[in-house]
């Protein structure tokens, strides 16, 4: 089975893979921009947009973002970071360089992660009882996502995914579902840039401990006046921390 994928732009593989509730087409004008110098492709993850009948967990939509991406610099946005992980630890020839924006590689302690399961059971619950559009609506209203402007919320653009697709990558791919790999991450030897937003203290935190844990080819950055979804809330100061770092490392 084959996630969908559009490509354009020409220059060095860039493999974009987004967040949840988002698709292909949520990165704003983000993609845009580096597809004047890269070959981007924007990757519609497990459960969404055209891959919403793909039913995969994070290593199995690893290895199929991979099937699409080839061997590229990968980006990758909280869900689409958490994939990404996994991908990077199990095939880290493919992985030219790694950039992680707002992710994480699990919850440590087991009674958390236990209680996050169900809290992702109860989401997962709360989509088919509220239809796709006041989910999302509600989902985008969160405080997490205050930030972004009404144009980068692209609730239209959310509105191709669907109640199924979107039910079953919570389960599959949620935080819950996620195995704790923070003691392999020392493994990964490519150029890693993880991100977070300023204002996101939660995912500041954990992207320092990823930097700390991966090493010194790993770098940590923060994007000025920007919560967890920094690339759409403040693009152009996202987007003046990654080109330097594709720059830097001739990616």
């Amino acid at each position: 089975m084959w996630l969908h994928a559009e490509r354009e732009g020409s220059g060095p593989p860039l493999v974009l893979v987004h967040g949840f509730t988002q698709t292909r087409r949520c990165w704003g004008p983000l993609a845009d921009d580096l597809a004047r110098d890269h070959t981007v492709v924007r990757v519609d993850a497990p459960g969404h947009g055209m891959s919403a009948d793909v039913i995969a967990g994070l290593r199995g939509g690893g290895r199929m973002i991979a099937d699409q991406g080839g061997e590229a610099t990968y980006l990758g946005y909280s869900m689409g970071g958490r994939y990404l992980v996994h991908l990077a630890l199990a095939n880290p020839e493919l992985v030219r360089g790694l950039v992680l924006l707002g992710a994480t590689a699990g919850i440590d302690d087991p009674d958390e992660r236990a209680a996050r399961v169900r809290a992702d059971e109860a989401t997962a619950a709360r989509i088919r009882e509220l239809g796709l559009l006041e989910f999302l609506q509600t989902w985008v209203a969160q405080p997490m996502f205050a930030g972004i402007p009404p144009e980068h919320q692209h609730l239209l653009e959310r509105m191709e995914n669907t109640v199924d697709g979107l039910e079953s990558s919570l389960l599959q791919s949620g935080t819950g579902a996620q195995d704790p790999s923070w003691h392999k991450l020392h493994r990964l030897d490519m150029p890693v840039l993880v991100v977070a937003g300023e204002r996101d203290d939660k995912f500041s935190a954990l992207g320092r401990r990823m930097r700390e844990s991966i090493g010194d080819n790993a770098t940590f950055a923060t994007v000025p006046g920007a919560g967890h979804a920094a690339h759409l809330e403040q693009p152009d100061a996202f987007l003046a921390v990654l080109r330097p770092w594709l720059a830097h490392h001739g990616l």
